[in-house]
């Protein structure tokens, strides 16, 4: 057997074969992992929390069109996101802490909202943390439909967020995919929905960095209205989007483009280092 040459432990010559070398160097490196998975830190989740006020599985006629509400058919959209890591939690205003306690918010990388009739029932404080978690550490907060009137968004855009008109009238409207490479649009193509609230420019918020996906309504009487669909801001260190279709009797959130949108739009909005 081949040996190494000695090495001297005082006047005592020890002689090591190949194999043994092999096996303490072995040894040594599994102990060196060991402790290295005894200090690495678990795995970071990735937490999208699509988060309703629990309004459109009570009234009538909305409760035909969602009737696990609103939050669970964007939940039902997102699951593409859970090969990539990702875990959906649904919440709604009327769970403890209003749907999002503080250990919550602090695991979610993007936060869905969607409001209709009790935008002032949301407490303050809990708009001011959502704020803070978006411009200070980067959570992504995405919007959509009448959650323009929301607190949060107000909050993180510092404006009213309101438009020249609501109106519901059998207008239909074609969604123009404006901007192709952007992010948001990957996979997507213009497409038509056949109801839709119009909301009529312009809208009052700061000047979007980028509106991705525009829009072109039809009216009853055949007149042409253009108006935004899809708007893009930098809050602080967040990401934030506005969609605007999504009206509680029109089942825009089963539609395979919006629920794409949705996929693309958290991918968008979330922090890079996880997204």
């Amino acid at each position: 057997m081949k040996q190494f040459d000695s090495a001297q432990t005082g006047n005592t010559d020890v002689r090591i074969s190949r194999r043994a070398a092999i096996g303490i160097g072995s040894t040594i490196a599994a102990g060196m992992l060991l402790e290295m998975d005894l200090f690495a830190a678990p795995a970071q989740r990735k937490v999208v929390v699509v988060w309703s006020e629990g309004t459109a599985n009570v009234d009538p006629a909305s409760k035909q069109v969602y009737p696990d509400d609103i939050n669970t058919a964007i939940a039902e959209g997102l699951k593409p996101l859970q090969s990539k890591g990702w875990e959906i939690v649904t919440a709604s205003l009327n769970d403890p802490d209003q749907g999002i306690s503080d250990e919550l918010l602090q695991r979610t990388y993007v936060l869905i909202w969607w409001g209709h009739k009790k935008h002032r029932d949301v407490k303050d404080e809990l708009v001011s943390k959502i704020e803070k978690r978006v411009k200070d550490q980067g959570m992504g907060f995405i919007a959509t439909h009448s959650a323009h009137f929301s607190k949060p968004l107000k909050q993180l855009l510092g404006t009213p967020c309101s438009w020249r008109e609501y109106v519901a009238d059998g207008t239909s409207a074609e969604i123009i995919v404006k901007e192709p490479k952007h992010p948001i649009c990957k996979g997507v193509k213009n497409f038509n929905l056949p109801k839709i609230e119009r909301y009529g420019e312009p809208f009052a918020v700061p000047t979007p960095e980028s509106v991705p996906l525009d829009g072109l309504y039809t009216r009853p009487d055949g007149q042409a209205q253009s108006g935004r669909m899809g708007l893009c801001w930098t809050v602080g260190k967040g990401k934030v989007f506005y969609f605007t279709p999504g009206h509680e009797t029109y089942p825009d959130y089963y539609r395979p483009q919006v629920r794409q949108i949705f996929v693309n739009a958290v991918l968008w909005a979330a922090p890079k280092q996880i997204a």
